[in-house]
């Protein structure tokens, strides 16, 4: 058991390193998929419901739940109105920001000084994707009726969108290593 431990110890760098690989396959595919309508058309409640963001948009929420095209379903009027909304534009910016973000975090294997921005860009980012959990309605079950009463809606019941951004606890707390180490080495680097 032992020698399992000194292994694990050993590794923690390689480790860290895999953490930052994480990140950046993470922020690079969701940034990417920020090109696609449907995903697009995904992120506009958090958006418009988020005093952070909001002014981004040309239209105020709630209007965008009457244009919300289901995924794999495009309507041309929702398109229409998510184009005047400035959904496209927003969310095309949007994700180059998450690719670029993704990049300075595994360039952090090599570059302390870029590693420690990427991973406090990652914190950072994280830490307004948590702030849709007070803002934004759609991340608790609604209480839609049914044929009898259910207990099972509102806080704490998140929803599938609520669910995603839970996760987002999970990413800033790899930020916060992968800002760490990189300090850490940097540090190391000026004693020397």
């Amino acid at each position: 058991m032992l020698k399992i431990i000194t292994q694990l110890a050993g590794l923690q760098k390689s480790f860290i390193n895999l953490l930052r690989i994480a990140v950046f396959v993470v922020m690079v595919w969701i940034g990417g998929l920020k090109a696609f309508h449907y995903e697009a058309d995904g992120i506009i409640p958090f958006v418009a419901n988020s005093p952070v963001m909001s002014f981004f948009l040309n239209k105020p929420a709630p209007e965008y739940q009457e244009y919300k095209n289901p995924e794999g379903k495009e309507v041309a009027e929702n398109i229409a109105w998510h184009r005047d909304n400035g959904t496209y534009t927003f969310s095309y910016v949007l994700g180059t920001v998450i690719v670029l973000i993704g990049f300075l975090v595994l360039s952090g294997i090599g570059f302390p000084k870029i590693g420690l921005i990427g991973g406090l860009l990652t914190f950072g980012m994280s830490l307004v994707t948590l702030s849709f959990l007070i803002t934004t309605p759609e991340v608790y079950v609604p209480n839609l009726g049914g044929d009898f009463p259910t207990e099972h809606f509102g806080f704490p019941f998140l929803s599938g969108a609520g669910r995603l951004v839970l996760k987002d606890v999970i990413m800033m707390i790899g930020g916060l290593i992968c800002a760490s180490e990189s300090a850490q080495r940097l540090l190391q680097n000026k004693s020397r």
